[in-house]
């Protein structure tokens, strides 16, 4: 008897293991986070982005955080294509276009100086952190799918008060399935 409980707990620990396990490698599939280390103004930023690394291919609500950032220099976040390493070239064309009226919930503008008054906008939290939530789909329109004729990622990039600033590109992949 003595025997058999013995086996019988050996067993259920290695399911609670294996589950154990299951869970962890799942939660570390699901989210990747990209750093980057950028120096802007004689200031030095670190730049973390974390979004999911898959998505439906019709379309899903993901959750975006980061942390970091310039709280005097505006991003949008969203899905965009993209070419090149991050900062190398401005990703674009991106889900939703410029989705002033936040229609499309594609994109989110994160900016201390306007954030928050329009549609789909917020302001910067403690040491530049924001957490979004954003439609994502593999079609960006235009011939412009995901995967296909184009390469994706989930990304930050400086907002239209100075859009040709390369230094607040964080880029993190997404696959679409």
């Amino acid at each position: 008897m003595r025997a058999l409980r013995s086996s019988a707990a050996r067993a259920g620990l290695a399911v609670v293991a294996a589950a154990a396990l299951t869970v962890s490698l799942a939660s570390s599939a699901s989210a990747a986070t990209v750093t980057r280390t950028v120096t802007d103004g004689g200031t030095t930023y670190n730049l973390s982005l974390t979004a999911p690394d898959s998505a439906a291919t019709t379309g899903a609500n993901i959750t975006v955080s980061g942390s970091g950032y310039n709280p005097a220099q505006g991003i949008y976040v969203g899905l965009c294509a993209i070419d090149g390493d991050q900062g190398a070239n401005k990703p674009t064309p991106c889900l939703g276009g410029q989705d002033e009226t936040g229609t499309t919930g594609a994109s989110y503008w994160i900016s201390n100086q306007g954030g928050g008054t329009v549609p789909n906008s917020t302001t910067f939290g403690v040491n530049g952190a924001f957490s979004v939530t954003i439609h994502v789909k593999a079609d960006l329109g235009g011939g412009n799918v995901c995967g296909d004729t184009v390469e994706c990622a989930v990304v930050t990039r400086a907002d239209h008060t100075d859009s040709s600033d390369r230094a607040y590109d964080v880029h993190a992949p997404i696959v679409f399935q």
